[in-house]
């Protein structure tokens, strides 16, 4: 999938042109023989972009480079982008909980150290693996055109069907004690919520082995981010989409966010340039929220922010939906709050507040 550019304001039109120049320039530098043209001041090509070394996250990093050279063409052929691919111990250790090794940040540690000691300029990552506090010296500086953010649950082969699903109540298409493969807390604790017979095991790796340990009968469903799927061209392996009411998203799932040295001023202003205006004002929400709960791995959080049209005619109104609850699935807390896009991180504040203030303490124990 390749991303469109966003509209454009005033300013990133600015920024563009000065993108376009610098690109000029160096590509003319190129074309008299210098091996490795620089642009103004200190920067060098190519610019180097880390990412996990997942087929979702190529897939990601990959759109992402097209749509800076589609909104530069002339990079398109300067080799303005060399890709380094990172290991990460989220990727190498495969049999434990994400809590059980350090949280989810342990997707992005191996990158930020990269891009900390200038190994990388920019690193390419899925926003909900993304932890709220990123390490000193190291920003959020783009967040790109959100995909589909909802849940889908995938059933083994023969399993339940499909075609008579309440959207109400999906859940009721599994059998009574089936096996859920997952390794969310999340969606486990939304699930048992409505449905507390139901087991689960771990299933972790990436979207293919997840499928494939499914057809193999190791579970009789799990369950996936639409976006994953629909990025890697495997949407229709989706059975069942979960309205976002149902099975509140993780904080940040469908975007992918791009993270640069705070000092590196050049990158940050291009990256500015091709930021998407609702995927920033849903994502500082939804991070907001999360930040306010302080939730680890082993806490069931969800957030999911979206614009929608003011029903008095005036600007879009941005709808914050926040859920807590125990892994178990015994309590859970679902709360909305609406608000202008520029208040997002209020919004986010306030309504973590609010859910922490009435849930038990034992949720956010460490």
């Amino acid at each position: 999938m390749v991303f469109a550019p966003s509209s454009l304001t005033g300013s990133a039109v600015a920024q563009a042109s000065a993108l376009q120049k610098i690109a000029a320039e160096a590509a003319a530098r190129q074309k008299q023989g210098v091996l490795r043209p620089t642009l103004p001041h200190r920067r060098q090509l190519p610019l180097r972009v880390g990412t996990r070394a997942s087929p979702l996250a190529l897939v990601q990093t990959r759109a992402f480079l097209t749509m800076l050279t589609r909104f530069c063409p002339v990079l398109r052929d300067m080799g303005a982008f060399q890709e380094h691919q990172i290991n990460t111990t989220g990727d190498q250790v495969q049999n434990r909980r994400l809590a059980e090794i350090g949280g989810k940040g342990l997707f992005a540690k191996e990158i930020h150290d990269a891009l900390s000691d200038g190994r990388i300029d920019f690193a390419v990552h899925s926003l909900k693996d993304l932890e709220t506090t990123l390490p000193p010296g190291l920003v959020l500086a783009c967040t790109l055109r959100r995909e589909d953010a909802r849940d889908v649950l995938i059933l083994r082969p023969g399993e339940g069907r499909r075609d008579a699903v309440d959207p109400a109540v999906p859940f009721d298409v599994l059998p009574r004690g089936a096996l859920v493969g997952c390794a969310s807390v999340r969606r486990q604790a939304q699930m048992l919520h409505e449905r507390p017979d139901l087991r689960f095991g771990l299933l972790r790796g990436n979207v293919q082995t997840r499928l494939d340990k499914l057809a193999a009968g190791q579970c009789d469903a799990t369950l996936l981010a639409l976006a994953g799927l629909r990025r890697l061209g495997m949407g229709d392996r989706a059975d069942i989409i979960l309205d976002p009411e149902v099975m509140v998203p993780a904080a940040g799932q469908g975007i992918v966010g791009v993270t640069v040295r705070e000092s590196d001023a050049e990158l940050r202003e291009l990256l500015a340039a091709i930021e998407d205006y609702e995927a920033r004002a849903v994502s500082t929400a939804e991070r907001a929220l999360l930040a306010e709960l302080d939730g680890s791995c082993r806490t069931p959080i969800g957030g999911y922010a979206r614009l929608v049209n003011d029903a008095r005619g005036g600007g879009p109104v941005l709808r914050l939906t926040g859920l807590v609850a125990r892994e178990d699935g015994s309590f859970l807390l679902r709360r909305v709050v609406t608000g202008a896009p520029a208040d997002a991180e209020r919004l986010g504040r306030e309504l973590g507040h609010s859910l922490r203030a009435d849930s038990p303490a034992d949720i956010f124990a460490p």
